[in-house]
């Protein structure tokens, strides 16, 4: 047999062997954070290829000053959120913000079962206490948990580490 026979008629073995690795997991999983890297800049796009058989879509404003200084650019490696493998369009559906978020909140674990302290900054009044970004990670501080007594000016504790 030549090769171009073979190609034309492949044994069962092969078929097999292609069927099998199709049905390979990748490590992509929704939910979870991947690195990516990007393959495209749109007008306000990055398109991302995180190891799927589509290619995902992240608004720039997403990745904050490095898409407005212009410093991103095809082929730099980013950490992306997969939210969902397939939408349907068809398009894997990600996000730059949910992968920081994720980010913070391992940060805050590991310094948690360090027992060390974590610092926030109080940036907005809600009702019964305050808003805090703690390192990225947005969370609620109770209003007694700020001093004895009600705090009735909170001007100078905004935007101040606590």
């Amino acid at each position: 047999m030549t090769a171009t026979q073979t190609d034309l008629n492949p044994s069962k073995e092969d078929f097999a062997a292609l069927l099998e690795e199709s049905f390979v997991t990748h490590d992509v999983v929704e939910g979870s954070v991947v690195k990516g890297v990007i393959t495209a800049i749109e007008k306000d796009l990055a398109v991302i290829d995180v190891g799927l058989k589509v290619e995902g879509r992240v608004p720039l404003k997403e990745f904050g000053a490095k898409a407005k200084d212009g410093s991103m650019k095809v082929g730099d490696e980013v950490e992306i959120y997969v939210d969902r493998i397939e939408n349907a369009m068809g398009e894997a559906v990600l996000s730059r913000e949910k992968a920081r978020r994720e980010e913070s909140w391992q940060r805050l674990e590991k310094r948690y079962e360090a027992n060390e302290k974590v610092e926030g900054v109080i940036f907005q009044q809600v009702k019964g206490g305050f808003t805090v970004d703690l390192d990225g990670a947005v969370a609620f501080l109770p209003g007694s948990q700020v001093d004895i007594r009600p705090v009735r000016d909170i001007g100078p504790l905004m935007h101040q580490p606590l």
